[in-house]
């Protein structure tokens, strides 16, 4: 509580009360199921002037120049994982990102065994 010695500053409150006016109030992507960790998105206009200029959303074009998955613009922006949906929600409902499904691993076992008697021998000679 801040008394008349303390007086209150918004920098105290940081970036997130910024975050909180740019999404409206909004935490949660409601009807964005595609949304996941590993969801990756792609600017689909590059070189064209963004509709919205806040630098939340610029700092997100410019990293989705090449396709990037939600966790990684929440890590590199710094941003927390729920406002970073909405913000990417935000661009794709502007037609600004394109969403990609997320790599694709094939599982083939007789390889992962190759690959762990591999990873054994070398701690072997070591």
């Amino acid at each position: 509580m801040y008394g008349p010695e303390d007086p209150w500053d918004e920098d105290d409150d940081g970036p997130i009360v910024r975050l909180f006016a740019v999404t409206r109030g909004r935490g949660r992507t409601t009807g964005r199921r595609e949304l996941t960790l590993d969801t990756r998105v792609v600017d689909r206009g590059a070189g064209l002037a963004p509709q919205r200029t806040e630098p939340e959303y610029v700092d997100i074009i410019r990293l989705c120049r090449t396709a990037q998955s939600v966790a990684e613009i929440s890590a590199q922006l710094r941003l927390p994982l729920a406002l970073a949906k909405v913000l990417v929600g935000d661009l794709i409902d502007d037609g600004r990102l394109e969403v990609r499904p997320p790599f694709e691993t094939t599982i083939d076992p007789a390889r992962d065994i190759d690959l762990l008697h591999s990873i054994a021998r070398s701690l072997r000679e070591v």
